[in-house]
């Protein structure tokens, strides 16, 4: 019993440290593939002078590609990826249903209808703001529609104080079908440059990455992480049902809320800083949960983990695969990510039918 019990907790260690190391992996390999190709103790020595205050030595060149183009880039690159594939684990926590992600819920198209109507009308605002906000005009609007599409949602599914899971669904269903007609009608009044604009951004690209980007979607991404601990032992007792878990001391509906801010303020962060960017948010948490189990304490930060590494992975690969061009973001993932889940959904289905 006692080795049956260790088991879980031993090979969910084991998946958390594999993760971790295909970060620091993915993370080096993001700072020395590219168009230029820097070996990787170069990108070492870069970094390492940078953090320790040494005098540069070596090509300048190299180290300017390194900390002012590529460092932003797969910082925010982590980021996106890591609060994609936790708010999902969240996401399918919560409903229960290993198939759910943040767009489940319409984060994604409300934050395309914010982008849309910036996009199409911010021209005539932008000379009313001042300058700083309006150069951050779309990923604040993109922000602000992913944060509304949540809280109408929540008001729909909350009645005297609990929220109901399925009413939630099929108000998420709702919202995005809402917001889908918007950015429609924003398309059809858009102008062929406006057009362009709008759909390489719902493609996704971390091609415009900044450290005010970065500074701007950490607060939020932080935010996710630090409700992951107390949402973990939740979210373990809810997959036994909702009664169960109010009778182990979990408060059910404090939970929900909780699960909901975390997954609007982590994957509308992403939205906004990076675009629509597919299957992450969906793939990675239900391939961890074939691997390592379903525990949260450890699907949650391994999530993080493998997400952030399986974005900065697909970026590399938008990047050389059109050299010098550069692919969406979202077009790789997509690619990647659709094969691999039909694979999986296959394999269930052999298993359930034989």
């Amino acid at each position: 019993m006692i080795v049956a019990r260790a088991r879980p907790v031993v090979l969910g260690r084991m998946g958390l440290t594999a993760c971790g190391l295909l970060a620091v992996l993915a993370f080096i390999v993001s700072l020395s593939v590219g168009p230029v190709m820097i070996p990787f103790p170069r990108v070492l020595e870069v970094l390492w002078q940078a953090l320790s205050g040494s005098p540069a030595t070596g090509a300048v060149r190299e180290a300017i590609i390194v900390l002012d183009v590529r460092l932003p880039r797969s910082v925010l690159g982590f980021l996106v990826g890591g609060a994609i594939a936790s708010a999902g684990g969240v996401m399918q926590g919560i409903f229960r249903n290993p198939l759910a992600d943040p767009a489940l819920v319409g984060i994604s198209n409300g934050a395309a209808l914010a982008a849309v109507i910036w996009i199409v009308l911010g021209a005539g605002v932008a000379g009313y703001l001042p300058h700083a906000v309006a150069g951050f005009g779309l990923p604040i609007m993109a922000f602000l529609g992913a944060l509304l599409a949540t809280g109408l949602l929540h008001v729909i599914a909350t009645h005297k104080g609990r929220t109901s899971v399925a009413t939630m669904l099929f108000a998420g269903i709702a919202v995005s079908a809402l917001a889908g007609a918007g950015t429609g009608l924003m398309i059809f009044m858009s102008s062929d440059q406006q057009l362009r604009d709008f759909t390489f951004w719902t493609f996704g690209s971390l091609g415009g990455a900044t450290w005010a980007k970065v500074l701007a979607a950490t607060p939020f991404v932080i935010f996710l992480i630090i409700a992951c601990v107390p949402l973990a032992r939740a979210l373990d007792a809810l997959a036994l049902g909702e009664a169960e878990a109010f009778h182990v001391g979990v408060d059910v509906e404090r939970t929900k809320r909780l699960a909901i801010a975390a997954v609007a303020a982590g994957a509308g962060a992403a939205v906004a800083v990076a675009g629509v960017v597919g299957f992450v948010g969906l793939v990675v948490p239900h391939l961890l949960r074939l691997v390592i189990g379903s525990g949260h304490r450890v699907l949650l930060p391994a999530s993080m983990l493998l997400g952030g590494a399986l974005l900065l992975l697909a970026d590399v690969a938008a990047r050389m695969l059109a050299s010098p061009a550069e692919l969406p973001l979202g077009v790789v993932t997509a690619a990647l990510g659709a094969p691999f889940f039909i694979g999986l959904l296959l394999r269930r289905r052999a298993a359930l039918f034989g």
